[in-house]
Parts: structure tokens; C-alpha cells; sequence
């Protein structure tokens, strides 16, 4: 029989495992929702807690199409997105990322084709600008938002101990917001999203300038997560361990739907293009017809 460290190697190390614990995920929903309800929080690392449960429909595209300019960043791209899925979106800057998650936060519209969001969704976005904080609070402050202790879920954290889970310890919380490094201000916005209480979580670059400790929290946040998340990263080892499906953006205005982390799709990547796979090269863009 394996020990525990000794299955979460094995799971990280084989395809077929990451593949069965992504299928196990998605399927035991109710499960994971139910439990962490009921989750004690622990000081010691990133508790997100669970929104609503999440209906049948979560997000679902279809033919959807998108350009600005004369380029065209998305050409037909269909998917169904169920409840309990962790979406790794992926490919250079400038191809069209962010464009996607602002068309599910509904501040950009598709061109063509549709795209639904469920009417249980309640999203939380965090995006990359952080602009929304405000400069003169105290780091304590723009999170706890002055109160003593957080609901997560069913239970109560002190707000002190949830603000030092995200690396904010003693003094450092008293910091005026508008005095933070970059990676500072994305570790007060991410706190201050994830107590929210949303059921599909969508993240701009949430990996940015994390230290090593705030990053492992924020995963194994994100895999105990009782209901959706969408991932910008170009982080692959944190889409590897967390994502049960990719959105990948590959140039040539193709956009495509894979379930499995990011190894697995790279995988099928070159199984697909071959020794093409290999090549270096610029993201190119079908010229906009409409």
C-alpha cells in the first residue's frame, strides 16, 4: 500500500493518473462541494471558500468568434465547461487570453457565434491590472475590510491569520496599499477576491511575482476549490498540477479544448503537428473578414 507522498508522486509522475484524478474531480462535484463547506480553516494556508453550488450549466461557447483590428484571435471555438473544472488558458501574449475571460465576465462581446454563462454562476475575476485597490488603506484593511474575522463557508477565520496566509505577516500588514511592489499588490487583490464567496473563479496571471510558499498555498487552494476556476498562466508546473483541462491558444487563429493538464496537451500537441511542434515561431492571425 502507498503512503500519501508516495501516491502524489505517483500521480504527478503518470499521465494516466492525472487523467483519472481529473475525471474523479469533475464527477465527485457534489462531493467536494459538501466537504468543504465543512472544511475547518487552518492558519496555515489559502482557504477559498465555496459559493453556491454550480447548476448543469456553467459556461458552454459555441462557434464563437472574435477579432480586433484586422486580426482575428478566435475562429469557431466550442466548449462546455462542467462544474468542478480547473481551465488552464494558455499561449503568447497578445493572442487573445484575456479577451476570452472578458467575454465570460461580459465586458466583451463575440463577434459571432454564442456564449453562455449559467444562471448559478457568480464570478470572482481577478485581472492584471489590480487597479481596483485603494492606495491609502492598510494592506489589513483593503482585505479584512475592517472586520475581525472572515467567513469561509460555514466557519470563521480571524482576519489576521487569513491576511498572514497570503504572506502578509506582522508589520507588513500595516503597509499602505499604494507603497506595495507589483507582486505584493497581486497577493492583497487575490486575498481580497478569493473571500468572496464565488463559484467560478477566473485568474489573470495569478502566479505573477508569488513567492514560493503564497504559490503552493494558492494551489492546493485552487485543487480543494468546491466549484470552477478559469487560469491565465504561463506557469506550465502550476497548470500541470492543477488543470483538468486546457484552453490553448496555438496561432493561426485556433483556439483548442483539451481535457487534461499541460503535459497531456502538449503531448497531443505533437502528436498533432508533428516535427512542426518543435519550430520557434511568431503567433500569426487570420486577417478579420466580416
Amino acid at each position: 500500500m502507498r503512503t500519501l507522498a508516495a501516491e502524489q508522486d505517483w500521480i504527478r509522475s503518470s499521465p494516466r493518473a492525472r487523467q483519472a484524478k481529473s475525471k474523479a474531480r469533475i464527477q465527485a462535484y457534489e462531493a467536494l462541494l459538501a466537504e468543504s463547506q465543512n472544511r475547518a480553516p487552518e492558519t496555515a494556508q489559502i482557504i477559498i471558500p465555496p459559493g453556491p453550488r454550480l447548476g448543469d450549466v456553467v459556461v458552454v461557447a459555441e462557434d464563437l468568434r472574435k477579432g480586433y483590428g484586422n486580426r482575428l484571435l478566435i475562429e469557431d471555438l466550442s466548449f462546455r465547461l462542467p462544474p468542478g473544472a480547473l481551465v488552464g488558458v494558455i499561449g503568447p501574449n497578445g493572442a487573445g487570453k484575456t479577451t476570452l475571460v472578458r467575454m465570460i465576465a461580459g465586458s466583451e462581446q463575440p463577434d459571432s457565434g454564442t456564449l453562455t454563462v449559467g444562471e448559478t454562476v457568480q464570478l470572482g475575476y481577478v485581472d492584471q491590472s489590480r487597479d481596483s485597490l485603494k492606495a491609502d488603506a492598510t494592506v489589513w484593511e483593503e482585505i479584512s475590510q475592517g472586520e475581525a474575522e472572515i467567513d469561509l463557508g460555514k466557519r470563521r477565520m480571524p482576519s489576521r491569520a487569513y491576511v498572514g496566509a497570503f504572506n502578509f505577516k506582522g508589520g507588513d500588514q500595516q503597509k499602505k496599499v499604494g507603497q506595495l511592489s507589483g507582486g505584493e499588490r497581486n497577493r492583497v487583490h487575490l486575498a481580497k477576491m478569493l473571500r468572496s464567496g464565488a463559484n467560478f473563479l477566473m485568474l489573470d496571471e495569478p502566479t505573477n511575482d508569488l513567492d514560493v510558499d503564497t504559490l503552493r498555498a494558492l494551489e492546493e487552494a485552487l485543487t480543494e476549490f468546491a466549484g470552477c476556476a478559469l487560469v491565465i498562466s504561463h506557469d506550465r508546473w502550476f497548470l500541470d498540477r492543477i488543470a483538468t483541462h486546457i484552453i490553448a491558444f496555438e496561432g493561426d487563429s485556433r483556439v483548442v479544448w483539451f481535457e487534461g493538464n499541460y503535459e497531456d496537451y502538449e503531448a497531443d500537441r505533437k502528436r498533432r503537428l508533428g516535427t512542426e511542434a518543435d519550430q520557434p515561431h511568431r503567433i500569426k492571425y487570420k486577417p478579420l473578414t466580416r
